[in-house]
């Protein structure tokens, strides 16, 4: 019995790839890794996400010229971004900057009251490989038959799925789709597909040496 539905990832349906997002991304690269104050995540703290992150990643300019290319390449009217009342600490247009010690991949969904849609973009001008980006998979519980990739838009995250193991972890699931890590690219993608950072970079106390990516989250209004 599969426990989610298969949706072949497709591109322009699913996911989109915008390279050359912004004229000024190796300025917001300097200005988000000089920010002075940043949260922190796992392993330091419990928290879903890895590494650490800061609010105010772009400018209001900035963030619309991302948001003008998102509604034009899909189709849609407006977006509304993620807020703090929606489900506690938004994480909208936060800078994210994650060292190869701090995170693994962690196959997830985006919660579907928080967003329809969500977003990274790359920042780091240098990275070592390409296979750092984002990377979609479908479930594959050990002795059982390829599952889905998609979550049901009426649960939070696939543990709240009936039958789902209690225990899920980065072993259960199977890559599908990989999209390489190129600086300066936005990567668009529908939040129910199981989704998640490929890897992570850097191994030294230099921020300038770590994963680094804004990410955001959009409802279509």
């Amino acid at each position: 019995m599969n426990l989610l539905s298969f949706r072949e990832p497709e591109l322009g349906k699913d996911y989109w790839v915008e390279d050359n997002i912004l004229p000024n991304a190796l300025e917001i690269a300097q200005r988000c890794i000089s920010n002075p104050a940043w949260t922190l995540g796992s392993p330091w703290r419990p928290e879903p996400w890895p590494g650490m992150r800061a609010p105010n990643a772009l400018t209001y300019e900035e963030l619309t010229k991302i948001e003008q290319c998102v509604t034009t390449r899909m189709q849609i009217p407006a977006l509304r971004p993620q807020s703090d009342s929606d489900m506690g600490f938004s994480g909208h247009n936060h800078i994210q900057i994650v060292g190869g010690a701090e995170g693994v991949a962690r196959p997830h969904v985006d919660s579907a009251s928080i967003c329809d849609y969500a977003a990274v973009l790359y920042l780091h001008p240098n990275p070592p490989t390409p296979h750092c980006g984002t990377s979609l998979y479908r479930l594959f519980i050990p002795g059982q038959e390829p599952d889905g990739n998609v979550c049901p838009k009426q649960y939070e995250s696939l543990s709240e799925v009936p039958n789902m193991p209690q225990e899920v972890d980065p072993t259960m699931f199977q890559e599908i789709l990989e999209v390489p890590y190129v600086f300066n690219r936005l990567l668009v993608y529908k939040s129910d597909l199981i989704h998640s950072a490929t890897s992570y970079f850097g191994w030294s106390h230099e921020l300038a040496s770590k994963r680094m990516a804004v990410v955001f989250f959009w409802k279509v209004k």
